[in-house]
């Protein structure tokens, strides 16, 4: 079912808010000073721009051994931190990755994929060229490529066929929820894929009652981070996207939506066209190529912004 001639060019209930004011300041190369604390019981604070927030990023050897999923000692880390990636070497000379979303309610979701936290941990380690990255919670492997000097930027490969299985999750690329079209599509991370010409106002509650109606076809609990959702709109002035995260409105896009934006686009009979250069999106444009074997997420840029303490008698039982 992929579309043919696709070609290459050049990361939710809850109230909305709007995108923080101010331009994030531009990424610079991480210097042996912004890899990994020296110091035990420290982190990273790193904020992938486009992001609706920043991720605390934090080597594995900084957290015992164990089973991750203690959202108890999780939480003696600040409200502050909304998202928190766990990384370290996968023994082949790439990074493995594990990300952890807190809800709004205090809990935690393990099993979400964050392409800007992932992007995260790739700028925290510092390592020059490119970087594979194995995101244990979602099984992707994507490859981050540094783009050509100047820029500071990364393209994210998604090394995965759009047509792979389980890319259509029902098998259908639509179906209806509460009578309306969609495609559900699983790409990076579940994601709800609406027409916006059938979304009613006041639009954040029909995308949550669409989104609610979406995890229970798929079997995720209703108070879940998953599925996403996001609406969209061809016109003659291109594609435009409005999706949504864990508290509200997405700023831009999610690197994992961009993801799977492109894979349904490459999927013949979804509700989403052929996806090949920029998006619209609020917050600016956001570009998108696939191909027969990947999907690819460009000009993306993360930046330090410095270490941060750890609770001092922190016990996280994790493992990545």
């Amino acid at each position: 079912m992929r579309r043919p001639d696709a070609r290459t060019t050049d990361a939710a209930p809850g109230r909305a808010r709007a995108p923080v004011a101010g331009a994030v300041p531009r990424a610079r190369p991480c210097s042996p000073a912004d890899r990994r604390p020296t110091r035990a019981g420290t982190a990273l604070l790193v904020r992938a721009h486009d992001a609706p927030g920043p991720t605390l990023v934090v080597p594995l050897d900084r957290v015992p051994g164990g089973q991750l999923g203690l959202g108890s000692e999780l939480a003696r880390l600040p409200a502050a931190y909304r998202k928190i990636a766990l990384y370290g070497d996968d023994g082949a000379g790439g990074l493995r990755y594990r990300f952890v979303q807190r809800l709004p309610d205090g809990g935690f979701d393990f099993r979400a994929g964050c392409g800007h936290s992932l992007l995260a941990c790739v700028v925290a380690e510092g390592r020059p060229g490119p970087v594979t990255v194995r995101a244990l919670t979602t099984g992707d492997t994507v490859l981050c490529e540094p783009e050509p000097r100047g820029r500071d930027a990364y393209t994210l490969h998604f090394l995965r066929p759009p047509d792979a299985p389980g890319t259509l999750p029902t098998g259908r690329p639509r179906d209806r929820l509460l009578g309306v079209p969609v495609s559900l599509v699983s790409y990076g991370n579940p994601y709800v894929f609406v027409d916006a010409r059938h979304v009613r106002a006041p639009a954040e509650a029909h995308l949550l009652a669409l989104r609610a109606e979406a995890a229970r076809l798929l079997g995720h609990p209703p108070d879940s981070a998953l599925p996403k959702i996001a609406a969209v709109e061809a016109t003659a002035a291109g594609l435009s996207v409005r999706a949504l995260t864990v508290g509200g409105w997405h700023p831009r896009l999610a690197v994992t939506g961009a993801a799977a934006l492109g894979a349904a686009g490459a999927l013949e009979g979804t509700v989403v066209p052929r996806v090949d250069g920029a998006v619209r999106t609020p917050g600016g444009t956001v570009t998108v190529s696939a191909r027969p074997d990947r999907v690819s997420v460009h000009h993306k840029r993360a930046t330090v912004l410095g270490a941060r303490p750890l609770p001092g008698r922190w016990r996280v039982h994790a493992t990545a």
